[in-house]
């Protein structure tokens, strides 16, 4: 099944921005830049491995994507890292693409990839890496140049079906949970949502700009043995993607809800060829997404449209602030306080988007690591035709586990990786979905009968 339905409690603090623009064409550029880190760093992912990356085996990227219909341009940044960078570098990033390139909105999102370097929201003054602050520039000029490439496009979705990945936690009968960490003999599992959704931008005569593909699974075929640099399982399939168009698209990797989804064959050890299962993983998902960009048929949008809201929600903390300060130390060393986990404080605002591209094709993302089961939701529940859905888009606060997770347990749903309080992707999902409905014109005055009164 596609789709399922759950019932959701809602309660919520936001601050708006939104806009719209419409009466126009749509026009979009591209660009790419590499973003690979000197060797030495500290690598994202795992707790247990204290080296830091020796090499490179294959160069993380940022995609950019930049959509503008009318006076309203968006910015899409996918990067192969295990995460968004932090807050206020987010925000300057924004800063610069609207000073300089007229960016309305700037919407970043990471691959989650286990083999790229460590990043923090906060570092102290002048300790910021020097990777991360020439990297910031370059994707500044990266968005500068996409923009600077507008060109008038056409537009088109379409959906595959194709499973690399598994349910990594067991529910046993008597209602405990095993953490299921590897699955070479592709044992089946539920929920795990198999869709591949695929956006196809074309240039006006009809040759590909970009396909944007969007999925949900770990990238984590690379365990902690691994030293060097990698996109993973994504990485390959950006390729396979572009090298059935002859590479003339770009092809952007958008990871979807995998808080509990890892691919079959996780954490491969290195004497046991990780290399091959990669390959083996992001080809499976790149020939079925570049068999359903093939056959997508794009369409003009002369009343193109490009809405967006960006709202912040204030969740609390779930744990107790002292009990997880020492969970975190016991389990993981001190170590985790300087490269995982956030400042430990009573509550956090998260960004939570919600854009609609020409009045069908509908996004929301979540800042860290959904369980499948929302964007499956999202889906399920969505108005629009389209329906895509982005973790790890604009900040990073762990791991967002369903309530029924939560009470089930095992890791990611009840452990020290999970921040934010109980049922906070629920109202995530009921929020964007008002945003939603809000842009299309269904929650926005009162009924006419209660006008005459």
């Amino acid at each position: 099944m596609w789709r399922m339905r759950i019932m959701v409690a809602f309660g919520l603090i936001t601050i708006l921005a939104a806009a719209e623009a419409s009466g126009a064409g749509l026009r979009a550029g591209v660009a790419k830049v590499d973003i690979t880190p000197p060797a030495g760093q500290s690598m994202w992912g795992y707790f247990d491995r204290k080296t830091p990356a020796q090499s490179t085996l294959d160069p993380l990227y940022a995609r950019v994507l930049v959509l503008e219909a009318g006076d309203v341009r968006i910015a899409l940044v996918a990067l192969d890292l295990g995460r968004t960078f932090g807050p206020s570098e987010i925000a300057m990033l924004r800063e610069r693409a609207t000073s300089s390139n007229n960016i309305s909105y700037v919407l970043v999102a990471a691959s989650h990839t286990h083999a790229g370097p460590v990043i923090v929201d906060e570092y102290a003054p002048g300790q910021t890496p020097p990777w991360e602050t020439a990297d910031l520039d370059k994707i500044s000029i990266a968005i500068q140049e996409a923009a600077s490439r507008l060109v008038p496009v056409r537009v088109g979705t379409g959906y595959g079906d194709t499973t690399i990945g598994y349910n990594r936690r067991r529910v046993n009968p008597d209602g405990t949970v095993t953490m299921f960490w590897r699955n070479p003999t592709k044992v089946p599992t539920a929920p795990v949502d198999p869709i591949v959704s695929v956006l196809r931008v074309d240039r006006e005569e009809g040759t590909p700009l970009a396909i944007l593909v969007n999925y949900a699974c770990h990238p984590v075929i690379f365990g902690a043995d691994n030293l060097r640099y990698s996109a993973d399982f994504p990485g390959v399939m950006t390729q396979i993607v572009e090298k059935e168009f002859d590479g003339k698209p770009l092809s952007i990797f958008l990871q979807g809800a995998p808080g509990d989804i890892n691919p079959y064959d996780a954490t491969t050890p290195l004497e046991q060829d990780p290399v091959r299962f990669r390959d083996w993983t992001g080809e499976r998902l790149g020939r079925e997404a570049a068999r359903v960009a093939k056959a997508i048929h794009t369409a003009d949008s002369p009343d193109a449209s490009l809405q967006f809201a960006e709202d912040t929600m204030t969740f609390h903390l779930r744990w107790n602030p002292d009990r997880l300060h020492d969970a975190l130390l016991a389990a993981y060393g001190p170590d985790i306080l300087k490269s995982f986990a956030p400042s430990i404080r009573p509550e956090y605002p998260l960004l939570v988007a919600t854009l609609l591209i020409n009045k069908h094709i509908a996004v929301m993302t979540m800042p860290g690591e959904p369980f499948v089961e929302f964007q499956m939701t999202w889906r399920d529940r969505c108005p629009a035709s389209d329906a895509f859905f982005l973790g790890y888009a604009n900040g990073y606060y762990g791991y967002f586990p369903t309530i029924q997770a939560a009470t089930e347990g095992g890791y990611g749903a009840a452990s020290a990786t999970t921040w934010m309080e109980a049922g906070a992707g629920e109202q995530m999902v009921n929020h964007a979905l008002v945003k939603l409905y809000e842009m299309l014109g269904r929650l926005t005055d009162l009924p006419e009968d209660l006008k005459k009164k």
